[in-house]
């Protein structure tokens, strides 16, 4: 038997509607594709008008337009063609939302055979056609059997990338983080079910955000060992989609981070400045948060405070909890120090213990920092624990932390790299060895101190928070860009860190 596409009459015209066509379309569609897929595109569309044998339908974005025009056009266009006949055109309402504004979402207008970017008018609210031409009869039928499937909709082992040693047991409550904490538990308990959805921990360095949500992600393994939890760093994520990018393999990337139940990544600050980096995250958080998908996150100031990120971005980031890590007070600073020491079986004087928790301040980092190197001295030089031997490694630490930090530092560092002097990289020259150079101290000094741009501006050749500003994002663009200039990047991240 076979069915007649092109015998639509007028009548029957009048008799339908946006949502019956829509609704008969989609009982098509969804026998021909499976249902995860049907429920992640097609769900989400919602029909608008029916002008003659033009239906327009809304999607949410850009980014599911173009999905749905390159993977999903041919199933488009026969459940098109059986309802309106072989003249059907279909429109797309594509949603843009307004940078300036996430509540004043608007509509744009694209050509269906135009892959440019959107022409982002504010108030162009024409919508966007496919041409008559390209829809196709029924022969294309018999090619719908398995038009296209998600990769990652079979689930796949991947590995967490968790450090199982960063659990709760571990991680010292107190007052400085009781907040984060908590909530870290509730999101543990039901993940991608509770308000703290996403969960941001920030804080300054080495306050415990890394190993709070690891204990996240430990945790819910532990309750959930169905569940796909996978850990990165921004950076990680920043490298593997260039690489995606590098290779065509974009939409392979986003899927692959579609079908994560946990996603946890670390330091997101340094998305700062990377707006396809950016583009790319926003829409698949937008997956994964419109799936009860729990999104976790670490950073080293608030929302309000990160630069050089959009503000959709930003306004998702307030959508959960943002819970601040602080530095720990006195007495949690003995808990960690002591915890620290039962894990380790050693056993060491309180007085010992006090001194190390009442000087070192700053954060856990430090504190466990100060500890490793008591234990070590004490077991290879086979000496006791003492206030003797706490005074020396305090001082020494604590004095080498701070000078590494510095901006001073940092100048320092840098100029000896490039081989030159810190006045001349202070200086006003345009060579371009100097002038990167400049750039990256500027880079490190915005990364590793809590400066202010204009107080880094003021201390590298008294430039504006403008000039570090610019710096910092020629760093990030040259870092994508040019192999030679990320190696100058990684070799001076390990002689600041060492």
């Amino acid at each position: 038997m076979q069915l007649n596409l092109t015998q639509n009459t007028s009548t029957d015209r009048m008799t339908k509607t946006a949502s019956s066509v829509w609704e008969k379309c989609l009982s098509f569609i969804q026998d021909n594709i499976k249902p995860q897929a049907y429920k992640t595109w097609f769900e989400p569309i919602r029909p608008i008008k029916l002008s003659g044998v033009a239906l327009t339908i809304q999607v949410p974005s850009k980014f599911f337009y173009e999905w749905l025009e390159e993977h999903y056009i041919k199933l488009l266009r026969v459940a098109l063609v059986r309802e309106l006949g072989k003249d059907a055109k279909l429109v797309y309402d594509v949603k843009m939302e307004n940078v300036y504004s996430s509540n004043n979402p608007h509509t744009v207008k694209i050509p269906s055979a135009n892959r440019n970017p959107l022409n982002r008018q504010q108030g162009v609210t024409v919508p966007l056609e496919v041409k008559s031409s390209t829809m196709q009869t029924s022969s294309d039928k018999r090619e719908l059997k398995n038009p296209f499937i998600i990769p990652g909709i079979q689930k796949v082992k991947i590995e967490s990338q968790l450090n199982p040693n960063y659990n709760f047991d571990s991680f010292i409550e107190g007052e400085s983080n009781r907040l984060a904490r908590s909530a870290g538990l509730a999101v543990s308990n039901k993940p991608g079910g509770t308000s703290f959805n996403p969960l941001l921990v920030y804080g300054g360095v080495g306050l415990g955000k890394t190993h709070l949500v690891h204990a996240i992600g430990v945790d819910i393994k532990d309750k959930y060992p169905d569940k796909t939890v996978l850990y990165l760093s921004s950076e990680k994520f920043t490298q593997q989609y260039i690489d995606s990018v590098k290779g065509n393999t974009r939409n392979d990337f986003i899927h692959f981070y579609q079908m994560i139940d946990v996603l946890i990544i670390d330091d997101v600050q340094f998305l700062s400045g990377k707006t396809g980096t950016q583009d790319v995250f926003f829409h698949i958080f937008n997956h994964l948060h419109q799936n009860g998908k729990q999104v976790i996150l670490t950073s080293d100031k608030a929302p309000v405070d990160m630069q050089d990120i959009e503000q959709r971005l930003l306004s998702r980031f307030k959508w959960g909890l943002s819970a601040e890590l602080q530095v720990p007070n006195y007495e949690t600073r003995i808990s960690i120090l002591q915890n620290k020491l039962f894990r380790d079986g050693v056993e060491m004087p309180m007085e010992v213990i006090e001194y190390v928790a009442k000087h070192v301040k700053s954060n856990v980092r430090e504190l466990e920092g100060v500890l490793i190197s008591m234990i070590a001295q004490a077991s290879f030089n086979k000496k006791e624990f003492s206030l003797s031997l706490a005074k020396n490694i305090v001082e020494k630490f604590v004095r080498s932390t701070k000078r590494e930090i510095s901006i001073e530092y940092i100048q320092k560092v840098v100029s000896n790299y490039f081989d030159i002097d810190v006045t001349t990289l202070q200086s006003k020259t345009r060579k371009r060895q100097i002038v990167q150079a400049r750039q990256l101290a500027m880079y490190f000094a915005k990364r590793m101190t809590k400066s202010s741009l204009a107080s880094i501006g003021a201390q590298i050749g008294k430039r504006d928070h403008a000039t570090v500003l610019h710096a910092c994002k020629t760093v990030d663009n040259l870092m994508e860009t040019d192999k030679q200039f990320r190696k100058y990047v990684d070799e001076l991240t390990k002689k600041l860190s060492y």
